[in-house]
Order: structure tokens, then sequence, then C-alpha cells
């Protein structure tokens, strides 16, 4: 699968040739380096493993460091993306131009935290009126039975933890690669806060 490590850098407008306003966000793709690569023979599958981003000396281990040859500096994130359709050997550095013959991507990343929320925010639950004396609001009503088998079943609808889940938008369409500045503006949203890690990759539900 073709992919890249990707930072997201906030989101704009531009217009389009016949005038039209588009909502875009703009990701910026750092450098690419192959870390490693897994084979058929050695691993039982073929892949490769990409790394971006410095990491502080201070905080590199031994044991972490030894996965990065001597002429490739500690990256602090790596994925690991099965099938990559580029030919490349370990050292070999990737940008944002191997995804100029691609019109659409898929963005995964880690959604917006929330914190503790109820099940109208949550779940999107109706409620009850809003009248006066209703006595019945934002509640999330009856979880169980009062007989047989008396108990709440696993996956009820409740008030809990929400976002800061990993997330996966489909089918984002490229409006723009910009090869000088290793940018790229994707229409519509995509996961995470400002400056939060992700990963680009080529659509699975388009063709191209």
């Amino acid at each position: 699968m073709l992919g890249l490590i990707a930072k997201k850098v906030g989101m704009t407008q531009v217009f389009d040739e016949t005038g039209i306003l588009i909502p875009v966000t703009v990701i910026r793709f750092e450098k690419n380096v192959v870390i490693g690569q897994r084979t058929q023979e050695k691993n039982g599958y073929n892949a490769v493993v990409l790394g971006s981003f410095e990491k502080k000396k201070s905080r590199v281990s031994k044991p972490y460091a030894g996965q990065f040859t001597e002429n490739i500096t500690p990256k602090s994130v790596l994925k690991e993306l099965r099938d990559f359709p580029i030919e490349c050997k370990v050292g070999d550095i990737l940008g944002v131009e191997v995804f100029e013959s691609i019109r659409f991507v898929d963005v995964t990343a880690t959604s917006k935290g929330k914190g503790f929320q109820g099940v109208v925010k949550r779940y999107h639950f109706g409620g009850g009126r809003a009248t006066h004396g209703s006595k019945f609001h934002r509640e999330p009503g009856s979880t169980g039975q009062c007989t047989y088998p008396s108990h709440t079943f696993k996956n009820v609808k409740m008030p809990g933890r929400m976002g800061r889940e990993t997330t996966t938008i489909q089918n984002l369409r490229i409006v723009q690669v910009d090869k000088d500045n290793g940018m790229m503006l994707v229409c519509g949203a995509v996961p995470g806060v400002r400056d939060s890690v992700l990963l680009v990759r080529k659509a699975v539900k388009k063709a191209k």
C-alpha cells in the first residue's frame, strides 16, 4: 500500500478554475526515510518501514537506536506499510511527489479528545422534553430490565470517554500537490488536532 507519514498544518480555503470555493486541509510531508524492509523469505511478507521527524538524542535508548543504520538518525514516528509499490532500499528518502498521479487518499490519525461525555453528545440521543417540569432532559434512560435477565447487556450506549481514537477518513480528493514545499491540499477535514501525525495512503476504494 502506497503511503507516507505527514503532519496536519490546518484548514484553509481555495478557489478552483471555475471560481468555486473549496475547504481544504493543508498537510505537510517531512522527509520519509526507509528505515527497514520486510521480505517474504525472512519475515513471511513484503513491507517497508518508514520513519519521519527527528528524535532527540536524549530520548533515544540503545535498543531503539539499534534499528537504524549508521547513516540514518533516529526518527520519532515509524510506520510499516505492506506491499509497498515503489522500489526502494534502506536510506532512500520519499516525499509528496509519490502522490502526483494519485487523485484520492485515505488519511488515518488520532481524533480529537473530548473527555467524558453524556449520551446526547456522544451518541446523539434525542433526550426528553425541554419544557419546565419534565425532569427528563439529557439522561440516558433505562439501561436494563427489572425482570429476567435483570442486568445490563454489553455494548449498551452509555456516558463515557469520547474521542482520541484512531480514525480513518476515506476518499479525500487531492486538490493540489506542492512538491517544492512538501505540501498537499485535500478537500475536506481530516482527524486530529493541529500538528498531529497523519498516515496518508492511496485510497483503497478508488481506482486512481
